[in-house]
């Protein structure tokens, strides 16, 4: 039986308004476009996972169960568009902590490919930060830059290194349409 294809998905800025340090659940508010774009990618028999820093609970500005309880309701309000995510992971490191689970380093990619069984180099990685990018390079994934979130920002700085740049996850969603399509020689479903 042939491995999963995973698609790797930041949280903030590229599924959900940006806010800064978000730590009331009731402040989620999905970014338009990403319930029709992760249907299409499932359509496609994608799976989904989420990868997040959240230095926030390093920095005691969030509790680990209050975390918990911001992603059970995206895990609902993503189940009531009709999706289904098989994991959400996050590194509650601050930037200085010198961990491995804190994007760009692969930890957490590393432990959900194990969890997940899926091979980390052949899955897409979707994100508004150049950490998410570097992520998916490092991997050898292939990595697309939305515009969303901070992702204007750093399209408009230049080069990104991104192997696409993109408006949002709905246009993400088209571009690997198109490349499963192109290479399993039939369109998705």
């Amino acid at each position: 039986m042939p491995q999963p294809r995973y698609v790797v998905l930041d949280r903030d800025g590229t599924l959900i308004v940006e806010r800064n340090y978000l730590a009331d659940p009731a402040e989620l508010e999905l970014l338009v476009g990403v319930g029709s774009g992760l249907r299409r990618l499932q359509s496609c028999g994608l799976r989904l996972i989420i990868v997040t820093n959240q230095s926030a609970v390093g920095r005691g500005r969030l509790t680990h169960e209050r975390l918990h309880a911001i992603h059970a309701r995206l895990r609902d309000m993503l189940s009531a568009e009709g999706i289904s995510i098989d994991g959400i992971y996050y590194c509650p490191h601050r930037p200085d902590d010198g961990c491995d689970c804190r994007k760009p380093l692969p930890g957490l990619l590393v432990r959900a490919s194990e969890e997940h069984a899926f091979d980390s180099s052949d899955c897409f990685v979707i994100g508004d930060k150049l950490s998410d990018i570097e992520l998916g390079r490092r991997l050898g994934a292939i990595s697309i830059l939305v515009r969303t979130g901070y992702g204007a920002e750093f399209a408009a700085k230049g080069p990104t290194g991104a192997d696409y740049v993109v408006d949002d996850l709905a246009a993400a969603a088209a571009v690997i349409e198109r490349l499963v399509a192109e290479q399993n020689r039939s369109p998705c479903s």
